[in-house]
């Protein structure tokens, strides 16, 4: 069966909509919290194995990289968050019209934002 439907390959003149950002977004965080998981599992290893192995995590945690990864895992892990409940509401039968759906994609990435900034003044 043939299509007559033009195909666009150029994915810099495709427009964005707001859902569409907050459903990548969700996805990029994922992947976020999943590398950063690696870092929070050795932190604990590290932590647990004795007195003089916490005292040096301790130290490492005050260097700005690892503040930028701890800034970085809770700005993962509060997007996803948020998103999340966008998609329970979503699944509940809530937002699924074009204008609120638009709406609720807004809140997410305006709520998102403050608590990641408020994470960041937390962290540093």
């Amino acid at each position: 069966m043939k299509s007559q439907r033009p195909v666009n390959l150029d994915i810099m003149t495709f427009k964005f909509t707001p859902q569409m950002v907050a459903s990548i977004t969700h996805r990029i965080s994922g992947v976020i919290i999943f590398a950063g998981m690696a870092f929070v599992i050795w932190g604990l290893g590290l932590s647990l194995q004795s007195e003089e192995s916490f005292s040096q995590l301790k130290q490492c945690l005050d260097s700005v990289i690892a503040k930028f990864i701890i800034w970085a895992i809770l700005a993962g892990f509060i997007y996803h968050f948020v998103a999340g409940v966008r998609h329970l509401l979503m699944d509940a039968g809530y937002f699924e019209e074009l204008e609120s759906s638009q709406a609720l994609s807004y809140a997410v990435m305006v709520v998102s934002a403050v608590l990641i900034i408020v994470a960041g003044i937390w962290v540093w």
